[in-house]
């Protein structure tokens, strides 16, 4: 390596394979495309688009993304199996930048499944290593729990992958069992000894179970590592994984002990956190470092008279650094169109004239409603879903409780074009207006998460309310935001019913048809 790459960490985004594994975050087509283009623009190095043997939606979005990228590198995983290597291929080929990622469990745990020895599994290492690298010159390979693998099996797995042809070793954690002076020796200890380690990248995927994946993923930068295997807001399967904005933060904040550079545009970061988290269906919590709502909020007093006199008191960083506005423009009832896309350019947000009108519209009724409109209450009308040609629409909802009766709802709603009304009790009035869609729309769709989160201050805040629903194997989340709690709860249950509509219109093509949990 030459000086200049041995100080620069490559940023590998896994939001699109790894994030997407989070029960209940699957994305659908074009959230994908979007959520890549996003991760392109901020400066990612590489973006791991999706499984591509997984499903005939998830190859289809690699593909799609593959020829539509314009700078990263575009990567797609593969167990370690012929076909699966051949369809990867096969989705990232036609990328500027294409690469492959085959992996295959180490650990004594893990060869277990497959029931392999260890002679077995070597050689099928160095046959699937070989067979990427024969398609692709850039090949990434993996020992799925590398940190509980045995260090001579995984000093020669390793090697072997080296003179198969892999340029990238991707060390994962994948069950966030290690700790930061371990994964820094691990890494300091195979560069040491594996022959032709000096050759290739070594890269770290961290796990967040013991909550250590981000101080995980720094001490192997500094034992030797020059790629981090990360996501947006940290989404990912159980406790998730090494969050992009954190390390990328961490490295420049404190470049004075960690003398490192990365190629992300620090200041798109809460754009796109705001995005995943619409997608995905999972709000972020408001304590969650650099992109949580309180990062730079002070309160106690003693911050508060710090903050007015220096605000390097008591922040590390700028809020601007990361994309947040310093300053909110409060908005009203008289604002016009042109001081709306102002604001939203303040916010990091470009749309387009159409998309502009729907919006304005919405704001408009949202002051009539608000004393102020805040920033936060801009954010959330963008990312707001609105029904275009969903076959299920909300046209209207009443909701009378009282204090020793049950409450009830009459909902109106517009079901494949035809409107259709119901009335229901239940036990208060979010579960009435539940009780009142089943009868109006019959399934069997579970309700697995019901999340309610004040968008602003006050008693006329908006509230954003998540909703995810299981139905037959398949997960949908669904959002939305609105001055009245119930009927952003009913907009979001509506939401997430049209995407579980949409997915079985798909014959399940979108959903995973293939078991890949806990890979790397």
């Amino acid at each position: 390596m030459t000086s200049t790459e041995k100080d620069r960490v490559v940023i590998f985004d896994t939001t699109l394979r790894d994030g997407e594994q989070s029960p209940g975050a699957t994305m659908t087509h074009d959230e994908k495309l979007e959520i890549a283009e996003l991760l392109d623009d901020m400066g990612v190095d590489i973006i791991e688009a999706g499984f591509p043997i997984a499903s005939e939606g998830d190859f289809r979005a690699v593909s799609e993304i593959a020829q539509r990228s314009k700078n990263a590198v575009i990567c797609g995983l593969a167990r370690a199996q012929l076909p699966d290597i051949d369809r990867c291929w096969e989705a990232v080929r036609n990328a500027a930048k294409p690469r492959i990622h085959t992996f295959i469990g180490t650990s004594p745990l893990h060869r277990a499944i497959p029931n392999l020895t260890q002679d077995e599994m070597a050689e099928r290492i160095e046959q699937t290593v070989t067979h990427a690298r024969n398609l692709c010159d850039n090949v990434q390979w993996s020992p799925m729990d590398a940190t509980r693998t045995e260090w001579d099996y995984l000093c020669r797995v390793v090697e072997i992958a080296i003179k198969a042809g892999a340029s990238t070793i991707n060390i994962p954690d994948t069950v966030g069992y290690t700790a930061p002076v371990e994964s820094a020796d691990l890494i300091r200890r195979l560069i040491e000894t594996v022959p032709g380690a000096d050759e290739v990248v070594f890269a770290t995927h961290c796990h967040n179970d013991l909550g250590m994946a981000t101080a995980n993923a720094l001490a192997a930068v500094q034992g030797g590592a020059r790629q981090i295997e990360c996501t947006i807001n940290g989404l990912g399967e159980r406790a998730g994984n090494t969050a992009l904005e954190e390390v990328v933060m961490a490295l420049k904040v404190r470049g004075d002990i960690m003398p490192y550079t990365t190629s992300i545009d620090t200041k798109k970061i809460m754009h796109i956190s705001r995005r995943v988290a619409t997608v995905s269906g999972f709000p972020v919590q408001f304590n969650k470092a650099i992109v949580g709502k309180n990062a730079f909020a002070h309160e106690s007093g003693i911050h508060q008279d710090g903050m007015l006199k220096n605000a390097e008191t008591f922040e590390i960083m700028r809020p601007e650094d990361v994309g947040i506005a310093g300053t909110s423009l409060p908005l009203g009832k008289h604002s016009g169109r042109a001081a709306l896309r102002a604001k939203l350019r303040e916010l990091g947000v470009e749309v387009g004239d159409n998309q502009l009108k729907d919006i304005f519209v919405r704001f408009k009724d949202l002051a009539d409603r608000k004393k102020e409109v805040f920033d936060d209450d801009i954010l959330a009308l963008v990312t707001a879903t609105t029904e275009g040609d969903d076959a299920l629409q909300l046209v209207n909802l009443k909701v009378v409780c009282g204090t020793g009766g049950p409450a009830e709802a009459t909902l109106e709603m517009e079901i494949h074009g035809e409107d259709m009304s119901a009335v229901s009790e239940g036990d208060g009035p979010v579960d009435a207006t539940f009780k009142a869609i089943r009868m109006l729309h019959p399934n069997k769709a579970r309700l697995q998460l019901y999340q309610v989160n004040a968008v602003t201050e006050g008693t006329d805040a908006q509230a954003t309310v998540s909703v995810r629903l299981e139905e037959d194997g398949m997960i949908a989340t669904g959002q939305s935001a609105d001055t009245d709690t119930v009927v952003a709860s009913a907009k979001a249950y509506i939401h997430a019913l049209n995407r579980l509509i949409v997915r079985r219109g798909k014959t399940g093509k979108d959903v995973k048809e293939i078991s890949y949990r806990d890979v790397t």
